[in-house]
């Protein structure tokens, strides 16, 4: 299991009506082309930043960080965002 933390600054973005509308798109292109839980998880009362948070499952951890390196990348490269940071997680069964 994997999480990771997306920080990103955004556009020309003046409301926080203008943030959903920019931030939607990129959470539900996320959950559709990677199978992962995506929502945006922080900054929610600030019109330019967003926190958008990821989640993966998989048998191997290989594959799960394949595919979190795969989202920070499709953040990264959207031109309407600005990616600030991204921290990644891995979680084993070792880690109770």
């Amino acid at each position: 299991m994997g999480a990771l933390e997306l920080d990103v600054l955004l556009g020309d973005v003046h409301s926080l009506k203008q943030k959903r509308s920019a931030v939607k798109p990129v959470v539900a292109e996320l959950r559709r082309r990677f199978e992962v839980s995506a929502a945006e998880a922080g900054h929610l009362d600030l019109h330019r930043r967003a926190l958008i948070g990821v989640a993966a499952v998989a048998a191997d951890a290989e594959h799960v960080r394949d595919v979190l390196f795969a989202c920070e990348r499709l953040v990264a490269g959207r031109p309407e965002l600005e990616l600030l940071s991204a921290r990644h997680r891995l979680v084993g069964p070792e880690d109770d």
